[in-house]
C-alpha cells in the first residue's frame, strides 16, 4: 500500500464511514503554527465538511462524536484538531 498523506487518509476513512455526497477536507496547519499540537511537519489541524444522510435526526454533538470515533486512530498519531461543518442533506449551512 502506498503511504497516503493525513488528508488522503482522512478523506478516504470518511468516505468510507459516512457516504457523504459532499466532501471537502482541508489542512489548516499552517495557520496554527506554534500553536499547542502544532509540529514542523504539519497535518495536526484539518477543516472538514461533510454532507451525509447519517447525519440525518442526529444532534451537533452527536454527528462530532461519530466524525471523532471514525477518526480515533488520526488523534491516536497526531492529528489534534478538526473545525468540522456536519450537515445532512437540505441543512442550511448555518
Amino acid at each position: 500500500m502506498t503511504a497516503q498523506n493525513r488528508a488522503s487518509r482522512l478523506e478516504a476513512t470518511l468516505r468510507a464511514t459516512f457516504a457523504p455526497v459532499e466532501l471537502h477536507v482541508q489542512d489548516d496547519s499552517a495557520r496554527h503554527a506554534g500553536h499547542a499540537g502544532a509540529t514542523p511537519a504539519g497535518e495536526t489541524h484539518f477543516n472538514v465538511r461533510i454532507v451525509s444522510e447519517t447525519f440525518t435526526g442526529l444532534s451537533r454533538v452527536a454527528r462530532s462524536r461519530a466524525v471523532n470515533t471514525a477518526l480515533a486512530d488520526e488523534f491516536a498519531t497526531g492529528l489534534h484538531a478538526l473545525s468540522l461543518q456536519l450537515r445532512a442533506p437540505g441543512e442550511d449551512q448555518a
